[in-house]
């Protein structure tokens, strides 16, 4: 998976955190709505976006004990 570089750091595109997370896009979008989802950036013209450290912080905070 290629992350885009910007000065604000790596992006990825909403198609690349739903494959990440091997997640429907209806599926991220509900939890966008309720809140439960990684955060995004949305641009003027309505792609989102996700920071990779934004993805990983997520991905962590919802990581189970063994």
């Amino acid at each position: 998976m290629t992350a885009r570089r910007t000065p604000t750091g790596n992006l990825l595109t909403l198609a690349e955190v739903l494959d990440e997370l091997r997640v429907p896009r209806s599926t991220f979008f509900r939890w966008k709505a309720t809140g439960r989802a990684p955060r995004t950036i949305k641009y003027p013209n309505g792609s989102l976006y996700v920071r990779r450290r934004d993805l990983d912080t997520w991905l962590n905070d919802h990581e189970e004990a063994a």
